[in-house]
């Protein structure tokens, strides 16, 4: 049974920064992409951030360059680092594990349950 796991998501004032963190059982990062996606209230779900499993990365909008996704071999993990956070940052953010490099949501197969990041101004 596979099973997506988000962490590090809380309460942070405008201008700060948040790391959260995705993980996973039943499957292995080393050979999906891996996505993180947000949905703020009374919005649709987008694409924030996408890497490969070979590394290359991909974000929506205009993210790149406050945001950061990495991968954690080590641990296992892929991490999106979020700096000079907005309000409208504010949303729940989800990690889901797919087959390819994409921000298209029916490109992922596994979903985790989301974790509420909230930016305060």
């Amino acid at each position: 049974q596979v099973q997506v796991v988000e962490s590090g998501g809380g309460l942070v004032q405008a201008g700060g920064s948040l790391r959260l963190s995705c993980t996973a059982s039943g499957l292995t990062f080393d050979s999906h992409a891996v996505g993180w996606f947000r949905q703020a209230p009374g919005k649709e779900r987008e694409g924030v951030s996408c890497i490969s499993w070979t590394g290359p990365t991909y974000y929506g909008g205009s993210l790149q360059g406050r945001f950061i996704i990495s991968r954690d071999l080590a641990n296992h993990a892929v991490h999106l680092q979020m700096n000079t956070l907005k309000p409208e940052d504010t949303a729940m953010y989800y990690c889901a594990a797919g087959r390819v490099m994409s921000l298209r949501q029916g490109d992922f197969d596994n979903w985790g349950q989301g974790i509420q990041v909230t930016v305060s101004s």
